[in-house]
């Protein structure tokens, strides 16, 4: 009737843009389920609805639940099976990969996009994925990920990419890739990373007026590696003198927990001591200790569980 712009039987021509030219049945597919042979008017001249545009077969939310399905790791020809139960009918591995695809101008974009130059903190790990590919074969991928925080305290996934591992190569690429869309780091207060040789390389063509510090979750992964699950106190008290305020309190935990452990668990000591965090010379200790406790929350990981 809007469209119309008149009334069921009103005969003011004035007012009319067009005449009812009855209707044409569709099947809609929506997160409720499918709806089956839906009434959908139409006129002489044709129109538009804002509620069902045109040769539209399934909602969006249809199409979010299908990638959402794949990207948990839901192979192309398993999606329709898994959702036939909740959406009322099974989408075929054609159909579920043109849907897919719909991802790549959103991920473009995403690696593309100006990055503004406001992070102070700068996380960079390499990952290694489980990535499947549209034909649903399994792959193991590395991937560089640079995680930051803003000065507001606001952690952000910078960017990430597909690499063949974390020589210089690779993370120089993908470093200076960041620079080039804005992130100059004029504002980088510190850079954590694991103890990729290739990465420190990098960061020294890259940000090398950045100060660099080796990640503590990491070190903490690598001592719990070297001693018993049982002597877990070991790495509880490791984490203590990660978390000093001082650079005097960080040097009175380290001879501590040294002294206690060198006797049974030389390699743990040893692991320590090529990072003491006693050496930091120009990090302020009380920022270290806040940016461990953000560490410790794992958003990396996090990242990489979602991927």
């Amino acid at each position: 009737t809007d469209w119309l712009g008149v009334g069921r039987y009103v005969r003011d021509e004035a007012e009319r843009r067009d005449y009812r030219n009855g209707y044409y049945r569709r099947d809609l597919g929506t997160q409720l389920g499918l709806l089956r042979r839906l009434r959908v008017p139409r006129t002489r001249q044709g129109c538009r609805s804002e509620l069902l545009p045109r040769y539209e077969r399934r909602q969006e939310s249809v199409n979010g639940l299908v990638r959402e399905a794949f990207l948990r790791g839901v192979s192309t020809r398993q999606v329709g099976e898994v959702l036939e139960p909740v959406l009322g009918e099974s989408y075929s591995p054609q159909t579920v990969s043109r849907i897919v695809r719909g991802l790549d101008q959103a991920v473009q974009a995403f690696h593309q996009r100006r990055l503004p130059d406001e992070y102070v903190y700068i996380f960079l790990d390499g990952v290694v994925l489980k990535v499947r590919d549209l034909r649903g074969r399994v792959r193991r991928r590395w991937v560089l990920v640079a995680y930051g925080i803003t000065s507001a305290g606001r952690r952000e996934l910078i960017d990430y990419q597909l690499a063949r591992g974390e020589s210089e190569a690779s993370w120089t690429a993908f470093l200076q890739g960041l620079f080039l869309r804005g992130l100059e780091g004029c504002r980088l207060r510190l850079v954590i990373t694991d103890g990729s040789s290739g990465l420190r390389a990098a960061l020294g063509l890259v940000w090398p007026q950045v100060p660099l510090q080796r990640c503590w979750a990491h070190k903490l992964r690598n001592i719990a590696d070297k001693v018993p699950q049982k002597e877990g106190s070991c790495v509880r008290e490791a984490a203590a003198m990660y978390r000093a305020s001082s650079r005097r309190e960080a040097q009175r935990s380290f001879r501590r927990w040294a002294r206690k452990w060198r006797p049974t668990r030389p390699r743990a000591v040893a692991c320590v001591e090529r990072d003491n965090p006693a050496s930091c010379d120009r990090i302020v200790f009380g920022v270290i200790s806040h940016l461990n406790r953000s560490w410790e929350k794992k958003p990396l990981k996090q990242f990489t569980q979602k991927s």
